[in-house]
């Protein structure tokens, strides 16, 4: 297991599902680690819950400022609070538009440049994001979902290329469907289920849901100074979506 000791992780969108296995993993590395937002849960050592909301600039330097204080420094940003949409390109308004870029995209921005500060003076300053299958491969009935992850990709390349001079990798981790209480709640509002998590799990050539550990995993590799090499990278997660072409059966 790559150590990640002495060093003090963010987690935006860390209550639940994909980032609150994000911090189980951080701490069970040697991490202590902030989770950042509007429902945080509860305390614990070396866990500190903070609301925060990446819509709000004001909210997250005040989240950086504490968790910086309690710990004494940051070194590793996990942006990974982000919202869902479905349909095509027809299905959601200006406003829902608006808001799922906002949540997905600015939020990142706002939480990095809140969280710069506390990087720039780490040994290890590390950025990962956490973008999508959804970036790179088309998916029906996710238009907005798919623009707000591509664009995710985009960022998170260009801020490694303005950061890596400055000793701070930064990359992405691009899941496939990973089954967490988010996706659930969308299966939830279809007709069928089952039927529709059966047909999700198969479009993955594993046949299989990704884990949230799964992500996390390959989260804390990339945060981690074993990866000291990595920047400006995707790392897919995907059960081999991205990669793999399966005959029909």
């Amino acid at each position: 297991m790559t150590t990640l000791e002495n060093l003090v992780a963010v987690v935006t969108g860390g209550g639940d599902g994909i980032g609150a296995a994000c911090a189980a993993e951080f701490r069970a590395r040697g991490a202590r680690v902030g989770v950042l937002d509007l429902s945080p849960g509860e305390a614990a050592d070396g866990l500190l819950p903070v609301v925060a909301d990446v819509r709000d600039r004001a909210s997250l330097d005040t989240a950086m400022a504490a968790v910086a204080a309690a710990f004494g420094g940051i070194d590793i940003l996990i942006n990974n609070a982000g919202i869902s949409a479905i349909g095509p390109i027809e299905a959601n308004d200006d406003d829902e538009w608006h808001r799922v870029l906002d949540v997905n995209v600015v939020g990142i921005a706002r939480a990095t440049t809140a969280a710069l500060p506390y990087l720039r003076r780490s040994a290890n300053g590390v950025i990962v994001n956490m973008s999508s299958i959804a970036a790179s491969a088309g998916l029906v009935q996710r238009a907005l979902y798919s623009a707000s992850k591509g664009a995710v990709h985009a960022l998170t390349l260009a801020m490694a290329a303005d950061l890596v001079t400055e000793g701070i990798r930064v990359s992405c981790v691009a899941p496939g469907t990973v089954d967490t209480p988010w996706v659930g709640r969308l299966l939830a509002q279809t007709a069928d289920p089952e039927g529709e998590r059966a047909r999700l799990a198969a479009r993955q050539p594993t046949g299989r849901l990704v884990q949230p550990a799964e992500v996390a995993a390959a989260v804390a590799y990339l945060a981690s100074p074993g990866a000291s090499a990595t920047t400006g990278t995707s790392l897919a997660v995907d059960g081999g979506m991205a990669g793999l072409r399966m005959p029909r059966t």
